[in-house]
């Protein structure tokens, strides 16, 4: 029987042996006492099982183990999720509020998740990295560089005062229409065959096809000009009375409308009709001017009477056609939400810039949309859709798009002494908005140099 329970002591000595290094001496113990101290081992067993529980639920196996201090062992991301996977979460806490953080590939921070912001009423932010000191000096450094007359020892000197993160809801609806507008389009007519109604009936404006000529849903514009087939017809001129000549306004200026005299001379300004120039010692030649007849042709007309009609350009007849003019484009509707912290930043730096959208639905009619847990949200989406643009009666709508996009923004302030500015980092770009930089010396000739840099 002893040697019976000297070797289920063993099996056990060497499983702690493997399981953990500092039970060793303590079921040593309980073999060199015998039988009576063998419940010291199991109650050594049950203790340092206890403190190996937290690591062996992070998936370490008895190799890892064996490797590694007892206290102050760091725990990687790796290990925490796949911890995750292996254990449920407790039923008692709600499976919102326990989540992992991820890892962002290109910042290596962790992204945390189910943070709210109270000023909105509970939307939530989103997640972002974590900026440190150094990371705040380059982006603004960087931004102050684009500057010729900015001073950089604010943005390395002055002492980070305080850093406050939130969201700026910015909410837009696009209305892609199409406009169409007849208009009459007249050119002379020298002759040919003519489209009119002989060779069919006029289609109505918006009954030509135009699938070929239709463009990208939502571009900002474009604009083209169709012939409507069978809309051409020859008509008189009207500015000559299909005469193709009109009255000279120059010699017959006093003559009744479709009245004209050929012939009509001027007096020569140079001899005033002598036809001779006078000498101060009394001699006279001939006027070089007019040859020395006194008198000179119309300079308009050459003493015709009559002008070629710039209308038809002498013809006489007009050939007019129906032309359409079809414009695509994109009416905007946008609405921004800024918190206190952000209300200063003009409305325009937030449309810039780049953040994450919570909403994009495409739709010939876009409704507001709805989001289950925030009210904020659903009511920002209402505003925005009701302020939609008007449509002109001659137009029709193609298609609308409803985008909610969230942008992140930080608020630093920097103070040195009794002074002190605040930037904005603005989107997932981490654009730089600063208002009154401290440090300027440009004396208005920014722009000149900004200029200049162009070339």
């Amino acid at each position: 029987m002893y040697m019976e329970l000297k070797c289920a002591l063993s099996i056990m000595l060497i499983f702690e042996i493997q399981l953990c290094p500092i039970s060793f001496s303590n079921a040593l113990l309980g073999i060199n006492c015998g039988t009576a101290l063998v419940f010291v081992g199991e109650e050594s067993h049950e203790h340092e099982k206890k403190k190996w529980g937290t690591y062996q639920r992070l998936g370490r196996n008895a190799s890892t183990l064996t490797s590694i201090p007892l206290f102050g062992a760091e725990v990687s991301l790796e290990e925490i999720r796949s911890a995750a996977s292996l254990y449920p979460k407790p039923p008692s806490i709600p499976g919102d509020l326990v989540s992992v953080p991820e890892l962002d590939p290109q910042l290596g921070a962790i992204v945390g998740h189910g943070v709210t912001e109270g000023g909105l009423g509970g939307n939530p932010l989103i997640g972002r990295p974590i900026l440190d000191e150094l990371d705040i000096r380059e982006l603004l450094l960087d931004h102050v560089n684009h500057h010729f007359c900015w001073g950089s020892r604010p943005a390395r000197t002055w002492k980070i005062q305080a850093v406050e993160d939130c969201n700026v809801y910015v909410g837009t609806l696009e209305t892609f229409i199409e406009e169409r507008e007849t208009i009459t389009q007249k050119e002379p007519y020298h002759g040919g065959k003519v489209d009119g109604k002989a060779s069919g009936a006029e289609p109505d404006t918006w009954e030509l096809d135009l699938t070929s000529e239709f463009p990208l849903l939502f571009v900002s514009q474009k604009e083209i000009r169709v012939r409507v087939p069978h809309s051409e017809a020859v008509e008189k001129c009207t500015g000559c009375a299909g005469r193709g000549d009109i009255v000279c306004p120059t010699c017959n200026v006093d003559q009744e409308p479709g009245i004209y005299k050929e012939n009509q001379m001027t007096v020569c300004s140079s001899c005033h009709g002598r036809g001779l120039i006078a000498h101060k010692d009394g001699s006279d030649t001939i006027c070089v001017k007019c040859n020395g007849k006194g008198m000179l042709p119309c300079v308009t007309c050459n003493s015709r009477g009559l002008l070629k009609c710039e209308t038809c350009q002498g013809e006489g007849s007009l050939l007019t056609r129906n032309i359409v003019i079809v414009r695509w484009r994109t009416l905007s509707t946008k609405k921004v939400s800024a918190s206190r912290g952000a209300a200063s930043v003009p409305d325009e730096v937030f449309h810039r810039a780049k953040g994450v959208q919570l909403c994009n639905t495409q739709a010939y009619h876009c409704t507001p949309a709805f989001f289950a847990d925030s009210y904020f949200l659903n009511n920002f989406s209402s505003e925005v859709i009701s302020e939609r643009a008007q449509v002109p009666p001659s137009a029709r709508v193609i298609c609308e798009r409803h985008i909610i996009t969230v942008v992140p923004v930080t608020r630093i302030i920097m103070a040195h002494r009794s002074r002190s500015f605040g930037f904005y980092l603005i989107g997932t770009s981490r654009e730089v908005y600063i208002k009154d930089y401290p440090y300027k010396w440009c004396w208005g000739l920014c722009p000149c140099f900004s200029w200049l840099r162009l070339f």
